[in-house]
């Protein structure tokens, strides 16, 4: 019997999960950057950057970008590592990704671009100065392996960041929750034309473990040092982990 996994609030099994977000991914994909902006109120790209920062990636630094999407990261970490660094940028699904390239090619970015599955990079160990994952490991069917490859492709000292919505604060969540489930999904259908894949962006938000349970998630990934900083009252989580 396979084993099952959540997709939202949904058990399926693990050979399906992967299928049915990438169903999700290529229905929003054309729609996806202004529905972050219009979503988050423009407070994605505040994270993000706030997540470079904390990077402590320099010039001449190689950086992997875990399901990078649209490129929003890979961008900013090119501006940081300049033309002696090295950004590579990922995702499993291609229409994300061929948006990510023709948005770095447009910034003027000659990156790598490479299709591939968070659980299985193809890519050496002790590769990286730093792996960073931004809004995708909820999408990963097996996390804790997707974790234990980013942390192989690390140099030792090399850090792992990943940017993730986690468990707001609890004043909040009332409030939250409605926004979630009520607002997300109409917006999706108006905007994305698409209102369930923002129902399970709602539900596989809440599924995810939160900011105590993937700091030890990281821990037993094997990174030390594991710390986090919430951003928006919790709403997000940026971990830092380093490989030793």
């Amino acid at each position: 019997m396979s084993k099952k996994t959540d997709f939202g609030y949904q058990q399926v099994p693990e050979g399906e999960k992967s299928r049915r977000v990438a169903g999700v991914f290529d229905s929003v994909a054309t729609r996806y950057d202004l529905m972050n902006d219009l979503m988050s109120f423009g407070l994605h790209r505040l994270w993000k950057r706030f997540t470079v920062e904390q990077s402590f990636v320099r010039a001449g630094g190689r950086v992997l970008d875990v399901a990078g999407g649209t490129a929003d990261l890979a961008r900013l970490f090119a501006g940081r590592v300049g033309p002696q660094g090295e950004v590579v940028l990922t995702d499993i699904n291609g229409a994300m990704l061929r948006l990510g390239r023709d948005r770095l090619l447009d910034a003027g970015v000659a990156a790598p671009v490479v299709q591939c599955d968070a659980e299985r990079l193809p890519f050496a160990s002790g590769h990286f100065d730093c792996v960073s994952i931004a809004f995708g490991l909820r999408n990963v069917t097996r996390k804790e392996a997707g974790l234990a490859e980013m942390r192989r492709v690390l140099k030792p000292g090399g850090r792992l960041l990943v940017l993730e919505f986690s468990s707001a604060w609890a004043p909040m969540k009332p409030l939250y929750d409605a926004y979630s489930f009520a607002v997300l999904p109409q917006l999706g259908k108006l905007v994305a034309g698409d209102a369930d894949a923002y129902r399970y962006l709602a539900e596989s938000i809440r599924m995810h473990p939160g900011q105590e349970e993937l700091k030890a998630m990281l821990e037993r990934a094997g990174l030390g040092r594991v710390e986090y900083f919430n951003l928006s009252g919790g709403i997000v989580a940026l971990h830092r982990g380093y490989r030793f």
